[in-house]
């Protein structure tokens, strides 16, 4: 077994080997809990979830954080806005919000989406509110070192030195001159910084914010900047050096570039490895509400099931683009229930040693499924180790072959796990009454068959007719009658 990931900072694939053998920790950026969750944040969580549940598979024990920031520029200027004319009368707003409710509240629907989306709950779940006193003591480590100042005005603000750190950019692979100024202060106070591209660490508090979104500090009273939140929290849970840091394709600059600079630059490894996922994209252009061709991760739950969705945002290698088409959530709804076609059928017509019907211990994924994950999870070509087992799973049913359609069953319901389609929300099901519901479709099937091998064309059209009325799809195959629920 060799784990191959690609690198961001050193833009090559590289064999994968954890600080600590046998354990990984992961960090990857959550939301900004500003607004809904849109389907660039779900595909994230998604490719990280699939990275997340491949290592476990791999027998690695993976400490897994995932920050929310609930602290934040665009958070406050929304709330402020719920109590002003512009308050914009959105699905789910509430008028006279105050930010940390609002901020709760967004909160809220991203843990509601994730888990409809069978996204696996982190180790630990850090606010950036939570960790003050950590951003205080990053913060002035960076000063003691020569890579912080406070702003030269008393405005309580402290600003990163970028000229200071000459590795600065190396992220990207950027020079410092080509970049644009950090867009921390108003044009009139561009003078508190050495350099236009110098970030904030810490924001001082200004007229007219709340008073509740600032914290006494030794800079004075303020509030963190964006970049040093996720610093201070990863430290202080997976330490100065830890495995894996993730994140959207968007993070890379500003934020994970500054991220790096300033945890580097206090002294600390930081990740080993750094990994971002691809965008969504609407019929080949980037999504827009300008544009209006955004589609929400709600949005596509009312046109599929929970299942179908995660099949989709999760189908394609996690560093490519996903194009959405209108077509996309049907062809993912077809795979789908190729899939469960075969389960069903499977655990139909597999006994177990006690004689009952079905199977459902796990057994391993194919050798090809493993190589795919392998390397740099390889999505797209697992999901075709999957198809392909369902499609021989299908041929040994029909052939009679049933330990081989047995090894197949376990093979796909393993490989599903894997890939996180086991866990996804939906209706409770009763065990018992599924039971009873396959007793009595199998006892209507069974007369059926015998009306036909009488010729009695009425009595078989009519049980298949009671049976469709029911929900029951019936069809006919070379090994006898096979059912299934109708969709929808």
């Amino acid at each position: 077994m060799t784990l191959r990931f690609y690198d961001t900072a050193s833009a090559e694939v590289r064999d994968f080997v954890p600080l600590v053998p046998g354990k990984v920790s992961l960090y990857y950026c959550g939301a900004t809990v500003q607004g809904m969750p849109h389907v660039g944040h779900i595909r994230s969580a998604i490719a990280f979830d699939q990275l997340t549940r491949w290592l476990e598979y791999r027998n690695f024990r993976v400490t897994v954080v995932r920050n929310v920031t609930d602290i934040d520029d665009k958070i406050l200027a929304k709330s402020a806005a719920s109590f002003g004319p512009d308050f914009e009368d959105e699905p789910g707003a509430v008028r006279n919000e105050e930010w940390w409710a609002l901020a709760y509240r967004y909160e809220q629907e991203f843990l509601k989406a994730y888990d409809t989306l069978g996204v696996s709950r982190p180790t630990y779940e850090p606010r950036a509110t939570g960790h003050i006193p950590e951003m205080h003591a990053l913060i002035q480590q960076l000063i003691d070192r020569g890579h912080a100042y406070p702003a030269p005005d008393g405005s309580g603000d402290v600003y990163f030195d970028v000229r200071s750190w000459d590795k600065y950019g190396s992220l990207t692979r950027q020079k410092v001159e080509d970049m644009q100024g950090a867009p921390d202060v108003e044009a009139q106070f561009s003078s508190r910084k050495r350099d236009p591209r110098d970030f904030a660490l810490w924001k001082g508090h200004k007229d007219g914010e709340p008073t509740t979104a600032s914290w006494a500090s030794p800079w004075g009273a303020g509030r963190p900047g964006w970049h040093l939140e996720c610093s201070a929290m990863v430290t202080k849970y997976l330490g100065a050096e830890f495995d894996i840091h993730g994140g959207g394709l968007d993070l890379r600059f500003p934020h994970h570039e500054n991220e790096m600079a300033q945890s580097q630059a206090a002294g600390h490894g930081f990740a080993n490895f750094w990994m971002h996922n691809g965008m969504v994209t609407y019929a080949g252009e980037k999504m827009s509400k300008s544009i209006g061709n955004t589609v929400s991760p709600a949005e596509m739950l009312e046109l599929a099931p929970p299942r179908v969705v995660r099949y989709y945002l999760g189908q394609a290698q996690y560093r490519s683009v996903l194009d959405y088409q209108p077509s996309s959530l049907q062809e993912a709804a077809a795979a789908v229930e190729r899939i469960d076609g075969f389960v069903s059928r499977a655990l139909r017509s597999t006994p177990t040693q006690d004689g009952a019907v079905g199977f459902f211990s796990y057994g391993t994924v194919p050798d090809a499924f493993a190589a795919a994950m392998d390397d740099d999870l390889n999505v797209p070509q697992a999901l075709a180790v999957l198809h392909d087992t369902v499609r021989a799973g299908n041929t040994a049913l029909t052939a009679g072959e049933l330990d081989a359609a047995r090894q197949a069953l376990l093979s796909v319901t393993d490989m599903l796990r894997v890939l996180g389609l086991s866990d996804t929300a939906g209706p409770a099901v009763d065990e018992q009454s599924t039971t009873a519901l396959g007793v009595l479709v199998e006892a209507q099937l069974a007369a059926r068959a015998r009306a036909r091998a009488s010729k009695d064309w009425a009595a078989s059209d009519a049980i298949r007719d009671t049976l469709a009325a029911a929900g029951v799809v019936v069809e006919d195959g070379p090994d006898g009658a096979n059912w299934s629920l109708k969709r929808g």
